[in-house]
């Protein structure tokens, strides 16, 4: 059975396909916000690990430079 396209129903469609697209880039912007915190929280930790490592290597080094 072969069914007919009004106007009307390609309007409806037309809609509905514009719903679609508006609600997947709304969701697209938050998951890039998510994964924009998530770099953040990365980049912070990964410094505050850095700096960490860099203060035990000076407190070795100021042991090793006081026993001699």
């Amino acid at each position: 059975m072969r069914s007919t396209w009004t106007d009307s129903r390609l309007d409806d469609l037309n809609g509905r396909v514009e719903d679609i697209g508006c609600r997947m880039d709304r969701e697209f912007r938050e998951l890039r916000s998510e994964f924009g915190a998530l770099q953040r929280t990365l980049i912070q930790v990964g410094g505050a690990m850095i700096a960490a490592f860099v203060g035990l290597i000076a407190a070795v080094l100021g042991l090793i430079v006081t026993q001699l």
